[in-house]
């Protein structure tokens, strides 16, 4: 299994990387198999630079927030107005209740059912397993202050865990457990964010991943382009006994 960092900007896009989306691949029945997840500000077009984004089995996402999921906006045009037609049916799409009104709102299409003709959309249900191939996902309801979802991905033998955008909460535990790679939420710095239920900090992140048990790598992601970056990694380090890393945009981690 191959993740992918698409975009790890917070919030927004930033200067240096869109916001938030992961392309996750493994190869399984004689071809590569690509989810993505999230599709958030400005990572439709940095996406194409490692997939055809035609070619993508499934989209899943975390939640309705604008930096995790607007580009499905963008990936419609190409979808339903390429010359031709894309070659394929409609495109699988996972996320919270109302995912594709949502979308059809955003978009600016009061027609629901046109939305639908282009993606086929699915609803998560918290601690229910999908398979995609070879993978199999798990989302776990998170503590974020609209309907949120963290992804644990099985494959090959290797788990992935995706946090989505939370704070800590007791079902991180479950979600974490035994991974060999934490993307862990990561907006907060401790001593100035106070606010609770929406967002993890460095060393909040750390601490969940500590008390699961069993992670490998923690890797800091969902960083908006006011924090500095060190400061969230140096807050982690304190209580993370091993090297904690940073998402890096554009850059391709094997599981």
């Amino acid at each position: 299994m191959e993740l992918t960092i698409v975009g790890c900007s917070g919030s927004f896009a930033g200067p240096e990387s869109p916001a938030s989306s992961y392309l996750v691949q493994a190869e399984h029945e004689g071809r590569t198999w690509s989810v993505v997840l999230d599709l958030g500000s400005g990572a439709l077009g940095t996406l194409q630079r490692h997939v055809d984004p035609y070619a993508v089995d499934a989209v899943l996402l975390s939640h309705l927030h604008v930096d995790h999921f607007i580009d499905l906006c963008g990936l419609y045009v190409m979808m339903k107005y390429v010359p031709g037609g894309p070659g394929r049916g409609p495109m699988p799409v996972w996320g919270p209740s109302g995912t594709g009104a949502h979308l059809a709102r955003a978009y600016g299409n009061p027609d629901v059912e046109d939305i639908l003709g282009v993606y086929d959309v699915n609803h998560l249900c918290d601690r229910k397993p999908l398979t995609i191939g070879p993978f199999v996902v798990t989302p776990v309801r998170v503590a974020h202050p609209v309907e949120s979802y963290g992804f644990r991905v099985e494959a090959g033998g290797r788990t992935l865990v995706y946090t989505g955008d939370t704070d800590s909460c007791e079902q991180l535990s479950e979600l974490m457990t035994g991974a060999d790679l934490v993307l862990a939420d990561s907006a907060f710095v401790e001593g100035r964010d106070t606010v609770e239920g929406i967002h993890l900090s460095g060393r909040r992140a750390a601490e969940a991943a500590i008390r699961a048990g069993g992670v490998r790598r923690l890797m800091l992601t969902h960083l908006p382009a006011w924090n500095d970056p060190e400061v969230c990694r140096a807050q982690a380090a304190e209580v993370w006994p091993g090297k904690v890393e940073l998402a890096e945009p554009g850059v391709t981690y094997s599981l």
